[in-house]
């Protein structure tokens, strides 16, 4: 005689969400319980920390309305005022939602990298900076402080490397997700000496490449993206210039996508994909400021922007997973934006002369 067969059933992976189980099979039995909900399925139910996943839903959303509201309103201190509240809700939401994403995956047991994605906590940094720059540059722009100088700037990219390294320190290294050892913060020595070296030396045919890939990217299409750095009009200004560029960009931002996001992923996807994904990554955030007249002009300078990030962006994280310092990285990073600064303050001398 036959024997009937059941039809088989294929296992969810790991990553799918499973709806919990309504009734029992043909036999009677009881089905297994549930796989906890992934990050697409709004519940609180069988998630390892409820009222953190809660907090991250409800102060992004109402951070990121009340800082709507702020930023498109126009006169007087109220703006600034909601813009400063709303970035403070938004962050402590996104903060929350990193935390509650780390504990997640640490219940479910997954292998490799079990700390929050370098794009929730690169998503949590946006409005922490917001807020930090409006503390300390709004009482400063009323007493007549230039918002456009290199004073400014450096205080925009000094608040910018202090939330990298506090969120990496709160939520990555603190919870044991990542040390400091393992994003290649080694001994201050002769080895990070040799390191930084190393990099300085890989600056200068990266920037040849990056300086043709851009000319020509220029001629393709008419438009040419600013300088991220305002003038220096010399002395003082140049100085200023130089250090934001060669001292703290470097070190906050090696911290951020090399030391943390690029051994995240190495250890999540392997070192070859972490180095392509962490170099896209990269330039993508360095286009976000990138304005322009029209759309067109707006677009134009982005993708040239981008494109010519992308050969430093490659050598950068080649040069930290080869030798797993993140003094090598800084090294290139400091010395290409050094040159680059140089070059730039040399040809506007020359077109004024």
């Amino acid at each position: 005689m036959s024997i009937p067969v059941e039809p088989s059933v294929e296992a969810p992976r790991p990553d799918e969400d499973v709806a919990p189980a309504t009734g029992t099979d043909d036999g009677g039995a009881g089905t297994s319980p549930p796989r906890p909900p992934g990050g697409s399925i709004f519940t609180i139910e069988g998630r390892a920390a409820p009222g953190l996943y809660l907090a991250g839903w409800l102060g992004s959303v109402m951070g990121l309305g009340i800082l709507l509201v702020g930023l498109l309103a126009s006169g007087g201190a109220a703006p600034v005022v909601l813009s400063a509240i709303g970035a403070a809700i938004l962050g402590i939401g996104l903060v929350a939602a990193a935390g509650s994403q780390a504990i997640e995956r640490r219940a479910r047991g997954e292998a490799g990298y079990v700390g929050p994605s370098p794009f929730l906590v690169f998503a949590a940094s946006l409005p922490l900076t917001i807020l930090l720059v409006i503390v300390v540059v709004g009482p400063a722009s009323v007493l007549g402080f230039d918002l456009r100088s290199p004073a400014a700037s450096l205080v925009s990219v000094l608040a910018t490397a202090l939330v990298y390294a506090g969120l990496v320190r709160l939520l990555v290294v603190g919870p044991g997700s990542l040390g400091w050892r393992e994003m290649g913060f080694g001994p201050l020595g002769p080895g990070a000496v040799r390191d930084l070296a190393l990099g300085a030396l890989l600056a200068l045919p990266v920037i040849v490449v990056t300086s043709a890939l851009a000319s020509l990217l220029v001629e393709l299409v008419g438009a040419a993206p600013d300088s991220p750095l305002p003038p220096s009009g010399g002395g003082l200004g140049l100085l200023v210039n130089l250090v934001s560029a060669m001292v703290v960009a470097p070190v906050g931002e090696e911290l951020f996508y090399r030391g943390f996001a690029t051994t995240a992923w190495a250890r999540s996807i392997g070192p070859r994909r972490a180095l392509v994904r962490g170099a896209i990554f990269f330039a993508l955030v360095h286009v976000l400021t990138i304005s322009g007249a029209t759309f067109g002009e707006t677009t134009a300078r982005a993708f040239v922007a981008f494109v010519a990030r992308l050969p430093v962006a490659v050598a950068l994280g080649w040069v930290f997973l080869e030798r797993r310092s993140i003094y090598a990285s800084i090294g290139l990073h400091a010395t290409f934006n050094g040159l680059l600064v140089i070059l730039a303050e040399l040809a506007a001398g020359s077109s004024l002369g």
